[in-house]
């Protein structure tokens, strides 16, 4: 039962529907193609971005009410999604959602469920969406400046399987919905980091038991060996050319995982550092199964560089 008053519910209803509906509107002006000016060109600009923001939205939908519904099955309170915009700066438009639980998980087989419940239902969207939007995409030169998305072993696998090989100088140029499906593999690699309360974090913690403190404050630091890589991958040719252009442009490509460093710092320090502890009992066979499967997505999923731009 919810702790807040009754007068507080149809607030927080309009608070989630608000932030969607901000996040269509986002993520729509993502994927739109430039058209005419004028409110009805506008218009029809922001209806061009259908293909990438449909098959983006329902993918991060499946996932959070993953989270949601097997919250409710285990009798743990949850808030309906809060979708977080991002309409000017952001790649996709959107840094996805949060489901807020104000009571602590008190079972290790609840923890799994809820925390592995969104990624792999969101997968279960992501893939067929990136399948079908390859399908829909071409291979051609790369010439002139442009922009290489994240690589992953999953993804290199899929490329492979559905277009063959890739001849020198070319790349698969993504249609916008295998840029949908791309980004829904982006962020379920992000979600299975193990560390602190993300999923992966919450999946980890269920699988290992209190170790698990021990083990983020491990993988933690490594994402900034994750940046002094691309730091050594990329300066070097940006110091070569010599320009100013040359050296911001090494900066952004090396600086995705700095970023998640810093916001997975500031979530563990408002977060009290561990995570909460569950009540005593070990997971059933199947869910450990499901833990061990869940991390090993994180390792096919990973991106050492998830974005760059020449």
């Amino acid at each position: 039962m919810s702790s807040q008053p009754p007068s507080a519910v149809p607030l927080r209803w309009r608070v989630n529907l608000l932030l969607f509906l901000l996040t269509v509107v986002a993520v729509f002006h993502r994927g739109a193609e430039p058209t005419e000016s004028g409110w009805r060109g506008q218009l029809e600009g922001l209806m061009s971005g259908w293909s990438f923001a449909v098959p983006l939205l329902a993918i991060l939908l499946v996932h959070e009410f993953g989270h949601y519904f097997a919250a409710r099955a285990h009798g743990v309170e949850a808030s309906l999604p809060y979708f977080i915009p991002l309409p000017v700066v952001g790649l996709l438009g959107t840094m996805g959602a949060v489901i807020a639980m104000p009571d602590r998980i008190k079972s290790r087989n609840a923890l799994l469920d809820i925390g592995a419940a969104g990624p792999l239902a969101g997968m279960a969207v992501a893939i067929p969406v990136l399948v079908v939007g390859l399908l829909q995409s071409n291979i051609e030169p790369v010439t002139g400046p442009g922009a290489l998305e994240g690589q992953s072993l999953l993804y290199l696998a899929l490329k492979r399987a559905l277009l063959g090989p890739i001849p020198p100088g070319h790349d698969v140029f993504l249609s916008p919905t295998a840029f949908a499906g791309w980004a829904g593999l982006l962020i379920t690699m992000i979600n299975l980091l193990p560390v602190g309360q993300l999923d992966g974090g919450h999946i980890a913690y269920a699988l290992f038991g209190p170790r698990q403190n021990r083990l983020s404050r491990v993988v933690h630091p490594l994402l900034l060996g994750v940046v002094a890589y691309n730091l050594v991958k990329f300066l070097p040719p940006a110091l070569s050319a010599g320009t100013r252009e040359a050296l911001w442009q090494a900066i952004g490509n090396s600086s995705f995982w700095l970023v998640w460093f810093l916001l997975v710092l500031m979530l563990q320090r408002l977060g009290g550092g561990d995570h909460p502890p569950t009540d005593p009992g070990e997971l059933s066979p199947t869910r450990r199964l499901v833990a061990v499967v869940s991390l090993g997505l994180f390792v096919v999923l990973f991106m050492p560089t998830p974005w760059s731009t020449y």
